[in-house]
């Protein structure tokens, strides 16, 4: 995210920033990390999950997500109760589905004015891309 916010320091009033959720199929454990995500944002600390789970994907499942909502500071019995209900499951697949359309394969895809960069995310790469958008 660190590549992100150094685009958004550049083109403070330029690029806005849009994150959806497109939880992997072959990552067993996605679809409950992207819930667990959505939980933590409607808790106010959504990049604070965001950046441990991504920290940490390889030991993601339900019991570190618990535990590491607590050290944090969420509602852990909050982020179980949106976990067992699903409360956000309906969202994922919406988003999953817009990434589908927009031929997302993999995480994470990025998208300047609607087209799919097909290139590393990097500033030098994405910064000559804005300029040219903004002269449109």
């Amino acid at each position: 995210m660190s590549l992100v916010k150094a685009v958004l320091a550049k083109y403070p009033k330029e690029v806005r920033f849009i994150y959806k959720q497109y939880p992997l199929e072959r990552h067993s454990q996605a679809e409950m990390a992207a819930e667990a995500a959505l939980s933590a944002q409607a808790q106010g600390k959504f990049w604070e999950m965001h950046d441990k789970l991504y920290a940490n994907f390889r030991q993601i499942n339900r019991e570190h997500v618990l535990l590491w909502a607590g050290q944090m500071g969420l509602n852990v019995n909050q982020l179980k109760a949106d976990l067992d209900s699903h409360k956000y499951a309906s969202r994922i697949a919406m988003e999953s589905k817009q990434g589908d359309e927009l031929g997302v394969e993999g995480t994470p895809t990025f998208f300047i004015d609607g087209k799919r960069l097909n290139a590393s995310f990097d500033v030098s790469t994405v910064a000559p891309l804005i300029a040219d958008e903004l002269k449109h």
